[in-house]
């Protein structure tokens, strides 16, 4: 299987039956512009194909995991309902794929991963977090319905009266927390974050292939089930506060603030 029709935002590592796909914009902590969210959604479809794939490691390169959305796309859907409502479809697409993936993804968070960025992270099978790590989804405080994931997702993992608080401000979540609270399988130190996805990858690779498909299978339609709802209630909220005229100002200022 190529993959060399994915543009370079995201790149895939094959390494025997194991798979690796780096969020690859470091410069910009992989933020997620145009190119790396139709690549987010696009990937699992090619992955489910290579019949040489077994398992797959999700992670970023350089220091981030992925910031969310790259500021200059997000800001040009104010004056362009096209590419938002797009942008839409997409982010619903990469959910969907994620979720009926067959094979196991362990989530490699080497450092922030926010926004759409933690939402992917949580849609892996097991999640790994370097110690220096953090979660955030701080759509709210952009005048953003956390749609594409925090508020639909977050609940079926961790009590929601622990998740609350962190949804209604964005504020930031430690990797020791984000285990307390159910949102991370568990810590480890910076250096031993892929050694450890690799090592866990190739034991689920060494699995029988049919029995660890069909268990992921079973898993997952308690959680496609219980998001089928929220997940269309989130996207049609968020895309509701994408237009209103808080978020223009929200966003606006964020964006002169960063160029400052």
């Amino acid at each position: 299987m190529r993959y060399d029709d994915l543009p370079g935002e995201l790149s895939v590592e094959s390494d025997g039956p194991v798979r690796t796909v780096v969020i690859n914009r470091p410069a910009e902590l992989n933020a997620v512009d145009r190119p790396l969210h139709w690549a987010l959604a696009n990937v699992w479809q090619r992955l489910a194909r290579d019949t040489e794939a077994r398992a797959v490691i999700l992670t970023g390169a350089g220091r981030a995991f992925s910031a969310g959305g790259d500021l200059g796309w997000i800001t040009s859907f104010l004056d362009d309902p096209v590419a938002r409502d797009e942008s839409l479809r997409e982010g619903a697409q990469i959910i969907e794929e994620m979720l009926r993936f067959p094979l196991p993804v362990v989530a490699a968070v080497n450092g922030p991963a926010v926004g759409l960025g933690c939402s992917v992270a949580l849609l892996c099978d097991v999640v790994l977090i370097s110690e220096t790590a953090y979660l955030a989804d701080p759509h709210v405080a952009v005048g953003l319905v956390a749609g594409d994931g925090g508020a639909a997702f977050w609940p079926l993992l961790t009590p929601i009266l622990r998740s609350r608080e962190y949804l209604y401000t964005g504020d930031r979540i430690p990797a020791a927390k984000a285990v307390e609270l159910g949102l991370a399988t568990r810590t480890t130190a910076p250096g031993d974050l892929l050694p450890e996805a690799r090592r866990l990858a190739a034991r689920f690779a060494a699995q029988p292939v049919e029995a660890l498909r069909a268990t992921k299978r079973v898993v997952n339609m308690h959680l496609s089930q219980a998001l089928a709802g929220p997940l269309q209630a989130g996207f049609a909220a968020e895309a509701a506060t994408m237009r209103s005229p808080e978020h223009r100002a929200r966003l606006l200022a964020l964006k002169a603030k960063a160029g400052s």
